[in-house]
């Protein structure tokens, strides 16, 4: 599902960016390594450019951290290839690039441009998985029974070539057609075989459509996407990918997870209850994931209901380990223990867990300059996961302020997808008044608004306030 709406020719996200301390470009040293690195010979590494690779990313991205490519194994099950940038290969340790990268932790994105990780000649260039060029890169092979059960792993430093750079869109058309390229032919197969088995672990994946700003010629859009099946299929690859390294640093003892608490049992109990009226079908022997699984979440109802499930994904942080297996090793959602392995052109976390997985599965100890860092890592990763969250929350608040500025007074058609639980005054503090939070049908817009709502109802409401200096939309309802 996608709605798109063209906003104003003109958006200033400067001053989202000076209030997050966003830096504008990095220090003179850092980039003359990553320009020097960018420059340098592939080192000496396994070679697999004969297996055709191709990435699937969004359309427009040109940091591209994986690249895949699936077969059936003789006999049965299938094998998953999956080739993920070899950052340190270009980040030398001690050095200012790397200082640097701890200072940004991860790339936020923006609507008129990225804050990179790292910079473009690496994260765009030299370091990306870019089609018909070799790079350096981790290779995870990843053998699976017929069921999807994984029964082998194996990772090595490689250099790869992809063939193909292709997007969520053109493939599921493919998929849709028939007519996928070889190389993830699989994926719709291998997909629905590990989302199965997930549900079975007790996964949760909560189906939310996706909110975005993009730009449309001269101005701006705001975009509404739920996610494609083959979005779906690509991300548990990475799951796939994710798990088998947490596997590998539980064994030994050593490394960086992942982690999430298993929802609370009163909060399964309180989305149970809201279930009925909201005319969510939950049998009694099925778990949330299974039941979120099956919903729609363009009406109105379920999306109701997903947003209450939201409830469940609490806690998420990265648990650094040495010596002691963590008390809690699993993330929640995954329903299994899990890393971040596969994105390290994007976040600092995977470049040290990925060398954490090299360096055991080779029988090697862990580098000294790795272990030194890995408790420091879940204090650095909280703090830019908070920047990211709010960068890309202050984009599409101010993206709404600016469409609607002109239209305060005017109602519309809108989904209600929370309530507040009302707060009587008490002891000095304000009461809480009935409210709670609105979609709008067109354009997209989610955003607070008073009066009594009925959850999971339709109801027209009237725009009270639109204001871009404070990135602010309220709504009564009319």
């Amino acid at each position: 599902m996608v709605i798109r709406r063209v906003l104003a020719p003109r958006i200033d996200f400067g001053a989202l960016r000076r209030e997050l301390g966003l830096p504008e470009s990095f220090p003179p040293a850092a980039q003359r390594e990553a320009d020097a690195a960018a420059a340098a010979p592939l080192p000496a590494a396994a070679d697999r450019t004969d297996i055709p690779f191709v990435t699937v990313d969004p359309a427009t991205s040109r940091d591209l951290d994986q690249a895949m490519h699936l077969t059936r194994r003789p006999g049965g099950g299938y094998r998953v290839r999956y080739a993920i940038a070899d950052v340190l290969t270009h980040v030398r340790p001690g050095g200012e690039l790397e200082a640097e990268t701890w200072r940004r932790g991860q790339t936020v994105y923006l609507p008129d441009g990225n804050v990179p990780l790292h910079p473009h000649t690496l994260s765009e260039g030299a370091a990306s998985l870019l089609p018909d060029v070799d790079r350096a890169a981790v290779l995870w092979t990843v053998d699976l029974d017929a069921d999807g059960a994984t029964v082998d792993v194996t990772l090595e430093r490689a250099r790869v070539r992809s063939r193909a750079k292709l997007d969520y869109d053109g493939v599921q058309r493919d998929a849709d057609a028939g007519t996928l390229p070889d190389p993830v032919a699989l994926l719709p197969e291998i997909g629905a075989l590990l989302t199965e088995r997930g549900l079975r672990r007790g996964a949760i994946n909560l189906p939310l459509p996706e909110q975005d700003v993009e730009p449309d010629g001269d101005g701006w859009r705001l975009v509404l996407r739920g996610p494609a099946p083959m979005e779906e299929h690509n991300a548990q690859i990475s799951l796939l990918t994710g798990m088998a390294a947490a596997d590998i640093m539980l064994a030994a003892g050593i490394g960086l997870l992942r982690t999430m608490p298993r929802p609370r049992a009163e909060a399964v109990e309180r989305l149970r209850l809201a279930a009925g009226p909201l005319g969510v079908p939950w049998p009694d022997d099925a778990p949330v994931g299974r039941v979120l699984a099956g919903l729609d979440a363009s009406r109105p109802r379920a999306a109701a209901f997903v947003d209450q499930a939201a409830e469940l994904m609490r806690g998420a942080a990265y648990t650094a380990f040495d010596g002691e297996r963590p008390e809690q090793p699993e993330h929640g959602g995954v329903a299994a223990a899990y890393a971040h392995v596969t994105a390290p052109l994007r976040r600092l976390a995977d470049r040290y867990a990925t060398e954490v997985c090299l360096a055991l599965h080779a029988g090697r100890d862990v580098p000294d300059h790795v272990r030194a860092v890995l408790p420091k890592l879940p204090e650095v990763m909280a703090a830019t996961d908070r920047t990211a969250g709010a960068a890309t929350r202050g984009a599409v608040e101010l993206a709404e302020a600016v469409l609607l500025a002109h239209r305060v007074g005017e109602t519309f058609e809108a989904a209600v997808v929370d309530v507040d639980e009302p707060r009587p005054a008490a002891n000095g503090r304000p009461g809480r008044p009935p409210g709670g939070t609105v979609a709008l049908d067109e354009p997209p817009v989610r955003a607070r608004c008073t009066g009594e709502l009925p959850l999971g109802e339709r109801v027209r409401v009237q725009l009270t306030a639109a204001d871009p200096a404070q990135r602010r939309v309220t709504f009564e309802r009319a």
